[in-house]
């Protein structure tokens, strides 16, 4: 039986710069983004050679910082196949009112909290400042998951505002990169583990845990069933990380799937394609 695929991580760029001006956080663009990155139609062809069904986009705000405008421009072209997870200010006195905007009038499924990342090397403080509550509680009364990009020091600001907000579903950016390539018995990845005591906190296993698991004394055959049995594959969902991460997405899919073989075909079913569709109703099958 052939695995249905959902991409819940990947991303795109515009060759058009006037429509779309760049405007990364902090200036700094991200290497990816400049040099090897993909549109909206080199996307498209890509998840057709993988052989990925649909996908849930994230925006670059290496690239863009917080206009959202191409990706949603680019969803709107496909929506029955791509759906697309925004970024707002969430310090600004107006972030309620621009998630509203991407959620209700561009129809974007998700949010994302960009704390920390490939060009903010440093923690961001700000995840849990009171300041961003207003948004917090609109992206709760919306129902929008909510994706977090963040280094291991920003854990317990994450641990506190998973128990803030109960209702939302918390989406953990790349696992927070945990050390597999340590091996057995992964004492180091013990933070990771620990979190599957928060039923709303969900798991993106990117390219990059798919590669870490490889290296040293790795073992996938065994840090992959381990962390299913913590969390649950229904808490879990793959995704490409296409183009930050190098090489095709048809080389990433493959990847994945090989680390994964390890997995029953019940698990295999959710980690990559039901429970992206359970977080984005939009790319259930049709």
């Amino acid at each position: 039986m052939k695995t249905k695929i959902v991409d819940i991580h990947p991303h795109i760029v515009s060759t058009d710069t006037v429509k779309y001006p760049l405007a990364p956080l902090e200036g700094k663009q991200s290497e990816w983004s400049k040099k090897r990155s993909v549109n909206f139609e080199e996307m498209v062809a890509a998840m057709d050679e993988a052989g990925v069904g649909k996908a849930a986009l994230v925006h670059s705000s290496t690239t863009y910082g917080y206009d959202c405008s191409y990706l949603a421009d680019s969803v709107a072209k496909l929506p029955q196949r791509l759906t697309g997870v925004f970024s707002v200010n969430m310090m600004a006195g107006d972030a309620a009112k621009q998630i509203e905007f991407w959620a209700k009038e561009k129809k974007l499924a998700g949010l994302r909290l960009y704390t920390s990342g490939n060009t903010i090397e440093t923690q961001s403080n700000w995840m849990t400042d009171p300041k961003t509550y207003p948004g917090m509680e609109c992206a709760q009364a919306l129902g929008l998951p909510v994706c977090v990009s963040l280094r291991k020091p920003g854990v317990p600001q994450l641990n506190e505002l998973v128990k803030l907000f109960p209702k939302i579903r918390f989406l953990v950016d790349h696992m927070v990169e945990p050390p597999i390539n340590e091996g057995p018995p992964y004492a180091s990845s013990q933070f990771l583990f620990d979190l599957a005591q928060y039923d709303n906190v969900y798991l993106k296993l990117t390219t990059l845990n798919v590669r870490n698991s490889l290296k040293d004394t790795g073992a996938p055959e065994q840090f992959f069933p381990l962390l299913v049995s913590r969390f649950g594959a229904s808490r879990i969902a793959w995704g490409s990380n296409y183009p930050s991460a190098q090489g095709s997405l048809k080389e990433m899919v493959a990847e994945a799937q090989s680390v994964l073989s390890c997995l029953s075909e019940e698990d295999r079913a959710w980690i990559f394609a039901r429970t992206a569709q359970s977080l984005y109703p939009v790319l259930a099958d049709n």
